[in-house]
């Protein structure tokens, strides 16, 4: 009985044994883009079902690359250099995707700042933000998950692969100037998404400033405060449907091409 046993576990390790190690190094990488990614990777998801979304991206792109990637080696070495290449290379991944959520929560700020909503409204979590960052996350976060975004992950994850082959450290130098871009790039779209409350920031208070100039015995502080709350929220009702598609373009930019997308 146990040598029949032995025998079909042989047999079975035999079959399936080399899509398994190939499955364990997609895994690798899967695993640590999946601590970063948008809307899968949220800390507020469970760790359970986190690890399960991973599995299961493993098991979507494995077929296509198991021929493609290399066995796992038999030295220490050589897998725990395995090991840090995909990770590495799954984490850049995931950072790069991550920076879009970053950039919702920065012009969620700005226009919060630019309006005098940063505390008033304000909202606790994970990461505390103003409520106007709580929104256009959550909102950018549910039209890209609406628009077929763990479809473009698996893509994403498949194209990967080309730019960045398995077992191949990534060159620092060419790692860093990309990061670089990437942030610098996230800001100046942060900033032009909250620019319509910028700009109204600054059209108000210069208006309250001329108003007070002409009326100093007029209270400007009881008058502007409920006006500005009200301006702001009013704004982000009116430019939020235009926010958000103009952040999913670029995010869905970035996933054809990470090397040259932009945030």
């Amino acid at each position: 009985m146990s040598s029949d046993l032995i025998a079909a576990l042989n047999t079975l390790g035999a079959g399936y044994g080399p899509t398994l190690q190939a499955a364990l190094v997609v895994f690798l990488r899967v695993g640590a883009m999946m601590a970063l990614l948008p809307a899968f990777g949220e800390a507020v998801i469970p760790i359970r079902i986190r690890l399960g979304l991973a599995l299961a991206f493993t098991a979507v792109i494995t077929p296509a690359l198991s021929s493609a990637l290399p066995a796992l080696p038999d030295n220490p070495v050589g897998l725990l250099r395995l090991v840090a290449t995909e990770t590495v290379a799954g984490f850049a991944l995931g950072a790069g995707l991550r920076l879009f959520v970053m950039v919702l929560q920065m012009a969620g700020t700005i226009a919060a700042q630019a309006t005098s909503l940063s505390q008033f409204f304000g909202g606790a979590g994970i990461d505390p933000q103003p409520a106007m960052s709580q929104i256009l996350v959550m909102g950018g976060l549910a039209l890209a998950v609406t628009l077929g975004l763990h479809v473009r992950l698996a893509e994403l994850m498949l194209l990967s692969y080309q730019l960045f082959p398995a077992g191949q450290f990534l060159n620092p130098a060419d790692l860093a100037d990309w990061g670089v871009a990437q942030v610098s790039r996230a800001f100046a779209l942060a900033f032009t998404l909250a620019m319509p409350f910028v700009i109204l920031s600054l059209v108000f208070y210069v208006a309250l400033g001329a108003i007070n100039k002409a009326m100093p015995q007029l209270m400007v502080a009881f008058v502007g405060a409920p006006a500005i709350t009200f301006a702001g929220l009013a704004l982000l009702l009116l430019t939020a449907p235009m926010i958000l598609p103009i952040w999913h373009e670029a995010f869905a930019g970035f996933i054809a091409n990470p090397v040259g997308g932009a945030p």
